[in-house]
């Protein structure tokens, strides 16, 4: 017979009596199967076994932050806190089911309940964006000048009122790349060009007329009337490896009549027609066989006349005899990572035509062809990319066609030089190459001393301002001469030379010009210098308008041999 338990406060004292001991009776006989009742089980951070540690539904350490943030608990939070710090429990309130807002937010994403959100961290020394100026944030005051004026930075014309861009203009339009700036043209005027295959191809020509005040370049002067065409050719390719360019220049100076011979009868020292061409060209090939191993080939002609006041001229001549000197280059570039090493074999022929003098006969000048057999290195190493230092030689022999000159001297010779310099480019500011060495020339006539002087070569750009350039050139010449007695010539010209844009369609161009020419062997020694002034208006990209004034000194140190020249012209340059 089984016994009820009483009801009321009576009976469930007796069912506390009876169910207490039994409790007891199996804790202490399942040890090992109890789960003891501690706060870690209530803990936060204690994960059930039904939610992986990925799951995206579990909670995440920002969940604990929100008593701290001053936010609103989930109940199922609340009541677990409230049962470790011993406050009232749950028992009357309503149960909250599912996940509250924003309860899968951490540090990254959107949340609804807009909570503070975790800095980001930057490395040491990084750039910080700056954050956009939003509502409310106060403009910045413009700075004011010594006077009190206010100094505008931004130009009235970016904040105007301007017409909408086509989103097509603007590269705005959904779905397609954004459009590529164009390159700022940093010559506007300048020759374009016509495309001819893969080859770039520029072409112009000057005409000029003036006046030339002594074109004889005679100690007593005689002015003419001159004119000037001067056509160029640049051809350049445009391909991927290799490289092919082509540069071809020519100019012709016309006299409207000839100079008037002496009274005295005696010849001039210029010949009576004084119309001078002039051409000069080269034609450069690289051939890219590795990274670092190149072929290089020149081919190059220059056809010109003796210059007016030198001794070479001969005297009783009717017009100038041309010369042609034909060459070429051929050469390898290598490579050892930050050392170049350049050498190449070269071969130059000059030939002279026959002299036509005023009485009608011709004179030979077959003494005065030779053949330049030859070579030159150079050896180079990049110590960074702004500075190239160099070390270069050449050598060569000159073979003539006749053992004998004129005034029987034996011409053969063989010299070179032999130049250190450095190449170098500072932010596009200043850069170029200069050198100084030494060049000697022995000849096979024992009568005929040794030719040898110092060299120097430069060649500098300064771009002082964005509307003014500086130049400076700088060469050294070893030239033939048919003198009796006079070994050669050793000329040395040094230029300089200003470049100022007034607007980008008004340029003004001045240039001072300082050489000497010494004659080894004998006591002529020549200086000369020359002033020039040009100004260029530049109406279209094809057609510009250009004057020049132009005076030129040439100072002997034997008497009647000074001379002076003043040159005017004006003219125009068509360019495509």
């Amino acid at each position: 017979m089984v016994r009820r338990p009483a009801r009321g406060r009576n009976g469930r004292e007796c069912l506390v009596r009876v169910a207490l001991p039994c409790l007891l009776l199996t804790a202490t006989s399942g040890l090992a199967a109890a789960q003891t009742v501690t706060p870690d089980l209530f803990s936060p951070t204690r994960q059930s076994q039904l939610v992986t540690q990925d799951s995206p539904l579990r909670r995440t350490a920002a969940g604990t932050l929100d008593s701290l943030n001053g936010l609103k608990l989930p109940d199922a939070d609340r009541d677990r806190r409230s049962s470790t710090s011993g406050s009232t429990t749950r028992i009357g309130q309503i149960p909250t089911y599912g996940l509250p807002a924003a309860n899968g937010a951490a540090v990254s994403g959107y949340d609804s309940l807009n909570r503070k959100r975790q800095k980001p961290k930057y490395y040491p020394g990084q750039a910080k964006p700056k954050p956009p100026p939003g509502p409310g944030s106060p403009v910045p005051t413009p700075p004011r000048t010594a006077t009190g004026e206010l100094r505008l930075s931004i130009p009235p014309s970016s904040t105007a009122n301007k017409p909408p861009v086509p989103a097509a203009l603007a590269g705005t339009v959904v779905g397609q790349p954004a459009r590529r700036r164009l390159k700022l043209d940093d010559d506007p005027f300048g020759a374009i060009g016509d495309y001819a295959g893969s080859f770039l191809i520029k072409t112009a020509v000057e005409v000029m007329a003036g006046y030339d005040s002594n074109p004889g370049r005679l100690y007593s002067p005689q002015g003419r009337a001159v004119y000037v065409v001067a056509p160029e050719f640049l051809a350049v390719s445009d391909w991927e490896r290799h490289a092919v360019v082509a540069d071809l220049r020519g100019s012709f100076s016309g006299y409207g009549s000839g100079l008037t011979p002496n009274a005295d009868g005696t010849p001039l020292s210029a010949p009576l027609d004084v119309d001078r061409p002039s051409f000069t060209g080269h034609i450069d090939g690289r051939l890219d066989v590795t990274r670092d191993t190149r072929l290089m080939v020149q081919a190059r002609a220059l056809i010109s006349t003796d210059n007016p006041g030198s001794p070479n001229v001969q005297a009783g001549l009717a017009k100038y005899p041309l010369f042609s000197t034909i060459g070429g280059t051929f050469g390898v570039d290598q490579n050892f990572n930050r050392l170049q090493v350049s050498a190449g074999a070269t071969v130059d022929r000059t030939d002279y035509q026959w002299s036509k003098l005023t009485d009608g006969t011709r004179s030979s000048n077959d003494d005065r062809n030779f053949t330049a057999y030859g070579g030159v290195g150079r050896v180079s190493y990049e110590l960074n990319p702004a500075v190239k230092p160099f070390v270069e030689m050449q050598g060569d022999s000159r073979v003539h066609d006749l053992a004998l000159d004129r005034n029987g001297f034996a011409r053969d010779s063989s010299g070179g030089y032999l130049k250190a310099g450095t190449s170098f480019e500072f932010t596009r500011m200043l850069f170029g190459e200069i050198s100084v060495g030494y060049a000697m020339r022995t000849y096979a006539d024992s009568r005929l001393n040794r030719l040898e002087g110092l060299l120097t070569t430069a060649s500098l750009t300064w771009t002082a301002t964005p509307l003014t350039t500086a130049k400076f050139y700088s060469d050294t010449q070893i030239g033939e001469t048919t003198l009796p007695g006079t070994s050669g010539v050793l000329s040395r010209t040094y230029t300089f030379e200003i470049d100022h844009d007034f607007r980008r369609w008004l340029t003004a161009i001045g240039k001072f010009s300082y050489g000497t020419l010494e004659y080894q062997g004998d006591n002529r020694n020549d200086t000369i210098y020359s002033v020039s002034t040009d100004l260029i208006y530049k109406m279209t990209r094809s057609l510009w308008i250009k004057g020049t004034i132009r005076r030129d000194w040439l100072e002997s140190n034997q008497q009647g041999n000074n001379s002076a020249s003043t040159v005017v012209m004006l003219g125009v340059r068509v360019q495509n």
